[in-house]
């Protein structure tokens, strides 16, 4: 069987957010990446902006959405 391949033109397949707030972990795991780098990312200013809740940090599925739309825009 032939190994197919989706067209250039053809939009990335987009996963759905959950409809709650998102925590570190939850970031790490989206993007693939160390849960240090998320860390890093704020404290850098580079990542999705998130907010604090006492003591925990959350981030809005709508922000986070926001700032890969934003990153996809500036790669291009």
């Amino acid at each position: 069987m032939a190994n197919r391949r989706a067209p250039a033109d053809t939009p990335p397949t987009v996963v759905p957010l959950p409809a709650r707030f998102l925590t570190p972990e939850d970031i790490a795991a989206m993007f693939g990446v160390p849960l240090e780098t998320v860390y890093q990312w704020r404290r850098k200013h580079t990542g999705p902006p998130g907010f604090r809740v006492g003591r925990h940090l959350r981030y809005h599925p709508d922000a986070v959405a926001q700032w890969v739309a934003d990153q996809s825009r500036e790669a291009a």
